[in-house]
This record gives structure tokens, C-alpha cells and sequence, in this order.
């Protein structure tokens, strides 16, 4: 049925559920060091030797001159937590990053569309990086510890996007069956409070790493809102990466080259027109693009009519 494929195609997203991605990819990365621990434990080797030899090439070094023979770890770092030779606290480290990016991407995805989340997700976790490494390196009591420091896990980059999805909307309400509603900006601050508590040690250097991720968090919202999308040039470069494995990959053409009613057959009196599939897809790529806010009356008014008629 028309209606039932519309509603998944809003749910899942024209080019995959971006939230889903982040969390199986996070998940992925956490199975997969652990499997490895294991290997390492069952082969009788130290423990330290796995942290040597595979976990410090994956989280974020502070020293610069460990940082330059691994610089990807200024992506990486965001999706690795702590493993299991370091206690559950690891487990139950993913567990609540997972359960904030769930809570606040949902949203946000809801808000302003699925091709916005990746980018804050992103853009935070590399900016908690940088000034991470900026931190550690200008503050003078963290300098004895600067040799061994390391960052690691999605905090700040959860931190960006609980802020973007915050900036979106302070108001949106959350259980609106409890008198009304939970405003959004309460969660948020419930959120800093635990986050910051969290901090081991009171680590100045992840203050100022998870305060320059919300920084980046408001500035992507409020330069959208300027007219300038910072989410085009990764996903330009998903997209462009992505139709290199695809020889079936859609050709663009212009909108005026797009024939979205089919009134073949029809009379050329009738004022409803007749949707077609290609028409509906335009509008429900232009949700996960932009959000169901950005439709105008008369795109919701055709998404209303598909899911009430079904269509050829």
C-alpha cells in the first residue's frame, strides 16, 4: 500500500536512518575491540600489550607528536569506548551515550531532517578533539600527564548534538500526556548536569572539549538558520563516495524536466490532479533533507492525500 511504503520511507529515510547508523557503527566498534581483548587474554598476552598494540591506535592522543602517526584518531576516537579490561564502567559509558544520542537525535532528525544528524555528530566530536589536544597543551597543571592522556567516546560529540536539537526547538515537548508536556530545554540541562558530573577527575581539559562540541552544536544550528548548511560538504562526500560503488546511481535532472502528476488519460478538466510515485518521493527526500517543518501546505496536503488514496 502506498501509505504503509510512505511511512516507512519517513521513518527509515530515503538513504538510511542516520541515528540507526551511528549507534550500529558504535555498537560495532565496541564488539569488535572486545573481541579482539578477548583474542589477546585466551592467547596469554599482557594486557598491556593490547593497549599498546591496538587500543591507544584508536582514541585520541594529546601529545602532538604521538597524534601525527595516528591522526585519524581525530575521527575514530568519538566511536571507541572503554573495554572491558577497564571494568563495566566502559559498558555502561556506551550504554548512556547511546541512550542521549537516541534520545536527542530522534528528534533532531525529526526536526530538521535525517541528513543533519552525522554532521553535528561529527563536526562536535572533532571539534572536542581538537580542543581537547589545545587544552592539554596550554593548561600548565595537566602538562605532567600530557604524555599518556588520552580521549575517547561519544560524549562530546552527544554534547553537540543534545545542543543543536536544543537550539532547534527549547520548547519541543516531550510525554505530552504529563501535564502538556517536558519542555526540551529541561532534558538538556538534566543532560549538562550528568555529563559534566561524569567527568573523571574534573578534568579541565574534557570541560573544554565537551563546551567547544556545544559550541559547535549552536553555531550549526544558528548558521542554518543564517542560510549557510554546514552538513553539505560531508554529505556531499558520503554521497559522492557512496555512488561510486552504484552504476544505477540517479542522474540529476532539473525540476522543470520532472513530470510529477500523470494525467494521461485524464480529463484536462479536472481539477485534482493524479500523484505519482516520483512526485511523493520528491517531497518525502526534501523531509529527510530538511524536516517536515520545511513543507509547504501544499506538500503536506499531497503527502495527506497519498496516505488517505493510495496511487499508481
Amino acid at each position: 500500500m502506498a501509505e504503509e511504503k510512505s511511512k516507512r520511507k519517513i521513518f527509515m529515510g530515503s538513504d538510511g536512518n542516520a541515528l540507526v547508523n551511528l549507534i550500529v557503527l558504535i555498537t560495532i566498534s565496541f564488539v569488535l575491540l572486545n573481541f579482539v581483548y578477548v583474542i589477546y587474554i585466551m592467547s596469554e598476552l599482557e594486557k598491556q600489550a593490547y593497549i599498546k598494540n591496538v587500543f591507544n591506535w584508536f582514541v585520541l592522543p594529546a601529545d602532538f607528536s604521538k597524534l601525527g602517526s595516528r591522526p585519524w584518531t581525530l575521527i575514530t576516537h568519538m566511536f571507541v569506548h572503554e573495554s572491558f579490561f577497564q571494568g563495566f564502567d566502559g559498558v555502561f559509558h556506551m550504554i548512556g551515550n547511546l541512550l542521549w544520542l537516541w534520545a536527542f537525535g530522534y528528534i533532531l532528525q525529526d526536526l530538521a531532517g535525517n541528513r543533519k544528524l552525522i554532521p553535528v555528530f561529527l563536526y562536535g566530536g572533532f571539534a572536542g578533539g581538537i580542543f581537547y589536544i589545545i587544552a592539554y597543551n596550554l593548561i600548565g597543571k595537566l602538562h605532567p600527564g600530557l604524555e599518556n592522556a588520552t580521549l575517547l567516546g561519544s560524549n562530546a560529540a552527544v554534547m553537540a548534538v543534545a545542543v543543536a536539537t536544543t537550539t532547534v526547538s527549547p520548547d519541543y515537548r516531550l510525554f505530552p500526556m504529563i501535564n502538556g508536556g517536558i519542555p526540551l530545554w529541561i532534558l538538556m540541562v538534566l543532560f549538562v548536569i550528568i555529563d559534566f558530573a561524569g567527568i573523571p577527575g574534573n578534568n579541565p581539559a574534557i570541560y573544554v572539549a565537551h563546551i567547544a562540541a556545544a559550541t559547535v552544536g549552536f553555531l550549526f544550528i544558528y548558521s542554518l538558520r543564517k542560510g549557510k548548511d554546514w552538513s553539505d560538504p560531508i554529505n556531499g562526500f558520503f554521497d559522492w563516495f557512496g555512488n561510486l560503488f552504484n552504476p544505477d546511481k540517479p542522474k540529476k535532472t532539473k525540476t522543470k524536466d520532472e513530470f510529477f502528476y500523470n494525467l494521461q488519460g485524464k480529463s484536462p478538466y479536472k481539477k485534482k490532479s493524479n500523484l505519482t510515485q516520483s512526485r511523493i518521493d520528491s517531497i518525502l527526500d526534501k523531509i529527510n533533507q530538511q524536516g517536515y517543518h520545511f513543507l509547504t501546505d501544499e506538500e503536506k496536503e499531497i503527502l495527506k492525500r497519498a496516505s488517505e488514496d493510495d496511487f499508481q
